[in-house]
């Protein structure tokens, strides 16, 4: 195994040895750093994207580094294909350690899926749910789950009467919408795991505004291309430390000790008013559910998950 990855504050120490990991939306960007990163760290990666070639070539970067690897493909607005990337991941692996619901996407067009649901709701939110609901009896013991959210997620309020139309669209709308969606799902997982006494951590994290990603998709044109191009930008993200906050809000001393959390700039902090509704995160679960026909995954409720205080 090469040297232990750089720029990993507070988990560069950490040995994944013996752990798999699942990163989905895992062949560009954080999703591919935070594979390599967790490669380096010794885990066994499950990497996954649309993309055979450039899912290849992660998995061949990995195992030049000494890591093993394996690609699962599956297009996330097609929900059968979100099911059967679970089942393989069942069958090829004895368990997940780690569970990062990483894939996202970012529509300036609304349109619907073929299940009827908003396209970005669907990609950011419904299809990790499904694939978490078919992977929760898979995860091990001590198992993490990290959802990628925003800081975009502020300044909405939970509306489920919009994710089955494209009336009145407006795609930072939509974006924010299901980044409020990622962190009131992530609070309920744990919630609803810890009721079972399961000792499943279920955390959320914004990873920074990252070029290419959710800052740059805000911005007018051509301004994402300058961005993407310059190395350094006052107050942007580069893609190492966007990983690096996934991996914080797994691995840190800090995040293996708390669940239902919200991470930025590796450390809790408080989400949005509406992202903290804890009514408001059971009626987005029991709907989700609704929206894909099947029985309520953990269906019993525990006790409420207190975030930090203001």
């Amino acid at each position: 195994m090469n040297d232990r990855p750089e720029g990993l504050a507070g988990v560069g120490h950490v040995n994944c040895s013996g752990q798999t990991a699942l990163i989905t939306g895992s062949t560009n960007g954080i999703g591919r750093a935070a594979a390599l990163a967790l490669g380096r760290l010794g885990a066994d990666v499950v990497v996954h994207g649309r993309d055979v070639d450039a899912g290849e070539s992660v998995v061949d970067e990995l195992e030049t580094i000494g890591a093993e690897a394996t690609f699962v493909p599956a297009d996330f607005t097609d929900i059968d294909a979100v099911r059967e990337l679970a089942r393989t991941v069942r069958e090829e692996t004895d368990g997940l350690d780690y569970l990062f619901n990483n894939a996202g996407g970012y529509f300036r067009t609304g349109r619907l899926t073929d299940q009827g649901v908003e396209y970005t709701f669907h990609i950011n939110h419904i299809a990790p749910y499904q694939l978490t609901a078919d992977l929760i009896d898979h995860l091990t013991d001590d198992a993490c789950i990290v959802t990628t959210s925003s800081a975009a997620h502020r300044g909405v309020s939970l509306d489920l009467d919009r994710v089955e139309t494209v009336e009145s669209y407006s795609s930072m709308r939509a974006y924010s919408h299901s980044k409020l969606a990622n962190i009131l799902f992530s609070r309920e997982l744990a919630r609803r795991v810890a009721a079972q006494g399961r000792s499943i951590r279920s955390n959320s994290v914004h990873p920074g505004a990252i070029p290419g990603t959710d800052f740059s998709r805000f911005l007018p044109r051509p301004l994402p291309a300058l961005v993407s191009a310059l190395d350094v930008v006052p107050g942007i993200t580069s893609v190492a430390d966007g990983a690096a906050e996934l991996l914080y809000a797994a691995l840190s001393p800090e995040a293996t000790a708390v669940t239902g959390q919200y991470f930025a700039k590796q450390s809790t902090r408080t989400p949005s008013r509406a992202a903290r509704n804890d009514d408001a995160a059971r009626r987005l679960w029991e709907r989700s559910a609704t929206l894909l026909d099947i029985d309520e995954p953990l269906a019993e409720v525990g006790e409420s998950v207190n975030p930090p205080s203001e």
